[in-house]
């Protein structure tokens, strides 16, 4: 497929945004439109730098919002859509259910019917290894497939099944391209900082208490950003439509370990941790098994925890303009 324009919902948020930032190095000539409703998540000041470039278009709309959605597709004819649009934060679904439903399950309904309507070549879906629960922190040897039955624990990553499951039922009812995407949890930079790392990052170059979840003795597999970028990249170029692919960074640690190491890079001292209440339902372990993208795509994540921890840091230490806004 000759790709020449690629809408990038939720494009002003923290991936997104650097997906943009990958093609537009790698790809000069492709048009990337960004489609963002800038929610509290979403920072326009990020893209700043791409908005008098002659192959960029930036539009403010809610995915929902099917006459905004299908203007859009009208007037840029895209060949490939990438949907990174998505509430994404786990103790807000808990608050706060319904937004979740709409924009999550909803709003990739309607990106795919503009996509069916406007004959897209491609709809890739951004989706998260958080649909398939939880593993045991005993079991090192378990890791998610994606053969891994789908058992949700928050109505986040329930919203993210239901828009798996929709988008795979619009490849086999309609035809319509599609490839999914399911990654570990993102660091780097332009995270807003609700999430794990950016948070302590931020309060403790502030000296303020470091809130830790119970022990912090869940693990997570974490992947640099642009790592990511570089999958989704390969998958809407060469991934097959109808396939479901995991993305992985191969870096299993513990929150609390995470924080400590934050605290020593900065020279902070570990006596700001505080331990709180934990979430509900809080998942023990996530794992990736990545060996399918690899096997038929040749990708493997390039950034040792190590190296992309050093990098985010920096790079909130050297930006606080941007998440003190």
């Amino acid at each position: 497929m000759r790709i020449k324009t690629i809408i990038v919902t939720g494009g002003a948020g923290f991936i997104g945004s650097n997906f943009i930032f990958y093609m537009k190095r790698k790809y000069p000539d492709y048009r990337i439109i960004c489609l963002d409703k800038l929610t509290y998540a979403g920072n326009l000041a990020t893209l700043q730098p791409l908005m008098e470039e002659a192959n960029f278009r930036f539009y403010k709309a809610d995915i929902c919002d099917r006459n905004a959605v299908y203007k859009v597709f009208e007037e840029e004819h895209p060949d490939v859509v990438v949907n990174f649009a998505a509430e994404s934060h786990v103790d807000r679904s808990i608050e706060s259910p319904e937004i979740f439903l709409d924009t999550n399950i909803k709003g990739t309904a309607v990106l795919m019917d503009a996509c069916i309507k406007y004959q897209v070549g491609r709809f890739h879906q951004i989706s998260t290894d958080e649909v398939y629960g939880d593993l045991p922190l005993d079991r090192p040897d378990l890791l998610f497939t994606e053969e891994t039955p789908l058992c949700t624990s928050s109505p986040y990553s329930s919203s993210k099944v239901a828009a798996d499951l929709l988008a795979m039922s619009y490849y086999r009812t309609y035809g319509l391209p599609v490839t999914i995407s399911r990654c570990s949890n993102n660091y780097g930079p332009y995270q807003f900082t609700e999430k794990l790392i950016p948070l302590m990052i931020t309060r403790a170059l502030a000296d303020q208490p470091l809130p830790v979840y119970g022990q912090g003795i869940n693990v997570r597999d974490w992947i640099y950003v642009e790592d990511h970028c570089k999958a989704v990249d390969r998958i809407i170029h060469a991934g097959t439509p109808g396939e479901i692919y995991n993305v992985g960074g191969h870096n299993e640690l513990r929150n609390i370990d995470i924080v400590r190491l934050i605290c020593k890079e900065l020279n902070k001292p570990e006596s700001l941790i505080t331990y709180v209440a934990d979430r509900k339902g809080h998942d023990l372990r996530y794992a990736i098994d990545a060996s399918k993208i690899y096997k038929e795509l040749g990708w493997l994540p390039e950034t040792k925890f190590e190296d992309g921890i050093k990098k985010t840091i920096q790079w909130y230490v050297s930006h606080p303009e941007w998440w003190r806004m």
